[in-house]
């Protein structure tokens, strides 16, 4: 069996590479990959979720979708340099009301770009909660770690093949709808696909092969709208190196990505490691996740080695709020409730807009240039 579905997916990424159906649209070449990323300025952001939200539904809900906090806290990305966050979307957000998601999520990317901010968007998240659901989210869990966010599509929903047409309505929907948006940098098309998150181990199996079954096809259905923006999907664990080695994942991420996106949450040397494994792909790297200062990522550590590279960094975290994720992992084991960290894991600012750090902000804004253009008033 397990050799069997092992050829069923390097057949999938064959079909790929293959000469396409007039209605089909190919990957980006290496040269226009490159071009476009050459056009970019460095690219450095933080995955954002407001303060007042648990997880993306929250975020962008009718009843609880804010855009004066959202304003508030993008502008302190831009106080110090961030000209890019990565967002996470919600695929029941589509297919409970489709307009007034976009009339909502068109209001964001308007608040983003007031603030030279633009904004790479994540269709499908494999992480945590497995059964979503619309309507009011729970509190958080006192002491733990992103103890609400959720999957999209949740479980029922992936692994019931009638639910596809609504998973391909809600990806062909929300692409066709911003895909000539100059606001928008990229589609992020499915976070760490294989993850566990919050899955039992004798579902992981059946969660893994169908997701594998879909990703190409999502990375199909978003190139049916013909976006002007880049597609993507971040490789997070196992050996980048070695093409013999890459899980079944890997390999369909690598193979359909135009730019090519990677979380990694090591120490530096571990992070500079993993660029050079990703850089003989010759394509533009960006690192979608990093910066956990518990696990040795820190802005001191690998930012600067990203700007070495020219790989785009987008961090962990910009305010701590109700997604908790300024606690480490551990405390999904050993929640903190009778006591705080040492350090906090991730976040930059505190809820009332005071850094955590001011030497990290310092550092972000000196190698954004941000700190030179304050000092000579410019915007």
């Amino acid at each position: 069996m397990k050799i069997r579905f092992i050829f069923a997916v390097i057949l999938t990424i064959l079909a790929n590479s293959r000469p396409l159906r007039s209605q089909e649209q190919p990957r980006w070449s290496e040269q226009k990959a490159n071009d476009w990323y050459a056009s970019q300025p460095w690219l450095v952001g933080a995955n954002f979720i407001p303060s007042n939200a648990i997880n993306q539904l929250e975020m962008f809900q009718a009843a609880t979708f804010d855009p004066k906090i959202n304003d508030h806290e993008l502008g302190l990305a831009e106080s110090i340099g961030m000209n890019t966050v990565r967002v996470f979307l919600q695929d029941q957000l589509w297919k409970e009301d489709p307009e007034g998601f976009k009339k909502r999520l068109n209001t964001f990317l308007a608040i983003a770009a007031k603030h030279h901010i633009r904004p790479l968007l994540v269709l499908f998240d494999s992480c945590w909660e497995t059964n979503p659901h619309l309507g009011p989210q729970h509190p958080p869990i006192p002491g733990i770690h992103n103890s609400g966010w959720v999957q999209s599509p949740g479980k029922s929903r992936l692994l019931d093949p009638s639910v596809e047409p609504e998973l391909k309505q809600y990806v062909v929907g929300v692409v066709t709808a911003f895909a000539n948006d100059p606001r928008i940098l990229g589609w992020d098309i499915w976070n760490e696909p294989d993850n566990k998150g919050g899955d039992q181990t004798q579902d992981l199996s059946a969660k893994v092969k169908r997701v594998n079954e879909l990703l190409p096809k999502t990375f199909q259905w978003a190139r049916s709208a013909h976006p002007s923006q880049p597609l993507t999907s971040g490789v997070w664990q196992g050996n980048w190196s070695d093409h013999a080695q890459e899980s079944a994942t890997t390999r369909i991420q690598l193979a359909l990505s135009d730019v090519i996106s990677f979380h990694n949450y090591d120490w530096p040397e571990g992070f500079e490691a993993r660029i050079k494994e990703l850089l003989p792909l010759h394509r533009p790297l960006i690192c979608t996740e990093y910066m956990a200062r518990g696990a040795g990522s820190t802005f001191d550590g690998s930012l600067p080695i990203a700007k070495t590279y020219k790989v785009a960094a987008i961090n962990w975290g910009l305010v701590a709020g109700k997604t908790q994720t300024y606690l480490p992992w551990d405390s999904w084991q050993r929640p903190y409730v009778l006591s705080q960290p040492t350090i906090w894991f991730h976040e930059v600012f505190r809820m009332d807009g005071t850094p955590y750090r001011q030497h990290e902000v310092d550092l972000i804004r000196q190698l954004t240039g941000r700190e030179v253009k304050t000092s000579l008033n410019q915007p």
